[in-house]
């Protein structure tokens, strides 16, 4: 057995903890970017407590996911700021935003230097700008992982900035934060830290330090991501999520993840689709698959006992079998109206090319079995029917 651990030093968890950035902020500095979403509105309290312990801020507001030429602006305005360190309070868009410009704060060259695929892939020399990563959302992790992920549409692909010298100096984790988002936005997200949980588990990577972690977070999503859904206003509900969420980001920082995750890459980076409400279109057509291959090609692989492990997790029946858990997620992704992929434009003549793509990403070489052209073409052709009949009556094009 070898594994290795990376995490962010500082976590602080807890309703009411956001109040307490603005002393945190100041032990890095009196300068801060602060980088936020569409609505810089929101970040007006973060000012305000920023100010109050004489740390002086100026907004960096991005729309949708990043992309190259928002870090490129980000760090331009860092820079005649004269950013001692970086905030990211939003989603996990604004946290790999954020995340991005500070890396770059500190480390010579062009952003293109540093990229994976399209770029030179440099390794960052230079541990980045001090970052605190603020989560607004509970789904993606992304304020303790490693990296950054940035859609470039000139080449239509999204890539990563990776570096364990990007992790943040302080995740600070409130779940008060999300008391106001949306259901649309709750289903995403929290489905995406559901997949984030079950494939670090069952991949090839596992470890027993990611294993607990994203046993617990599974036992918490299933027990209130119904309720999330349907009461946001639930803050004990709430609390579980953020918890389970920040249990994924360790878990797929240090583990692995798997063809959800592959597939959601190279589809996000070629069509307008939500990351989260991707991954949670193709996780339980992932879940079917891997489970058929598995038990074609490797009986006696511990992925499948492990499946039932995850089944068991999530139905809390004891005597589940690993398809049940496959039952139970395409059950919750119809009640929480995911749609199918065919609602993003993506037609049946993309699919060899998505196919091409997602074998070569970093994410699937973690999956529990490595996957024929078939089967990952069987997968985008369910993901992009699902639902339809659930999800909405018309939604058949």
């Amino acid at each position: 057995m070898r594994f290795e651990i990376t995490s962010v030093p500082r976590i602080i968890f807890g309703p009411g903890t956001f109040k307490e950035v603005g002393g945190i902020a100041r032990e890095f500095g009196a300068r801060a970017l602060v980088v936020t979403g569409g609505d810089p509105s929101r970040v007006g309290q973060l000012g305000e407590l920023l100010k109050s312990h004489g740390v002086a801020s100026a907004i960096f507001s991005l729309n949708g996911e990043p992309k190259t030429t928002d870090v490129e602006a980000g760090l331009a305005q860092a820079r005649q700021l004269q950013a001692e360190l970086v905030i990211s309070c939003g989603g996990g868009s604004a946290i790999d935003c954020g995340k991005a410009i500070a890396a770059m704060l500190t480390n010579e060259g062009e952003l293109l230097d540093y990229l994976e695929v399209i770029g030179k892939g440099r390794p960052i020399m230079c541990p980045g700008a001090p970052f605190i990563a603020i989560p607004t959302t509970a789904g993606t992790g992304a304020e303790l992982t490693r990296n950054a992920v940035l859609a470039s549409p000139e080449h239509g692909v999204k890539v990563s900035l990776r570096s364990p010298l990007m992790l943040a100096r302080v995740a600070l984790v409130d779940p008060e934060l999300t008391l106001s988002l949306p259901p649309e936005i709750t289903a995403a997200t929290g489905l995406d830290a559901l997949t984030q949980l079950i494939e670090p588990y069952t991949c090839n990577r596992a470890n027993p330090m990611t294993d607990g972690l994203c046993l617990e977070g599974l036992q918490r999503a299933a027990r209130s991501l119904r309720e999330v859904f349907t009461n946001g206003t639930n803050l004990a509900a709430r609390e579980d999520m953020c918890a389970a969420s920040l249990f994924s980001g360790f878990a797929l920082a240090n583990a692995g993840l798997g063809a959800a995750h592959g597939f959601a890459a190279p589809i996000g980076g070629q069509f307008p689709a939500p990351h989260g409400a991707v991954c949670a279109a193709l996780l339980p057509q992932v879940m079917r698959q891997n489970l058929m291959a598995l038990r074609q090609r490797a009986p006696g692989s511990d992925s499948l006992a492990r499946y039932q492990t995850v089944a068991r997790a999530l139905t809390g029946n004891s005597q589940a079998k690993a398809e049940d858990s496959v039952d139970w997620v395409s059950e919750l992704t119809g009640f929480m109206r995911i749609p199918p992929l065919r609602v993003y434009g993506i037609r049946r003549e993309d699919f060899p090319g998505l196919v091409a793509k997602a074998a070569k990403a970093s994410s699937m070489k973690a999956n529990p079995i490595a996957l024929t052209v078939e089967e990952l073409t069987g997968i985008l052709e369910q993901a992009w029917q699902s639902n339809c009949g659930i999800w909405n009556a018309d939604c058949g094009m």
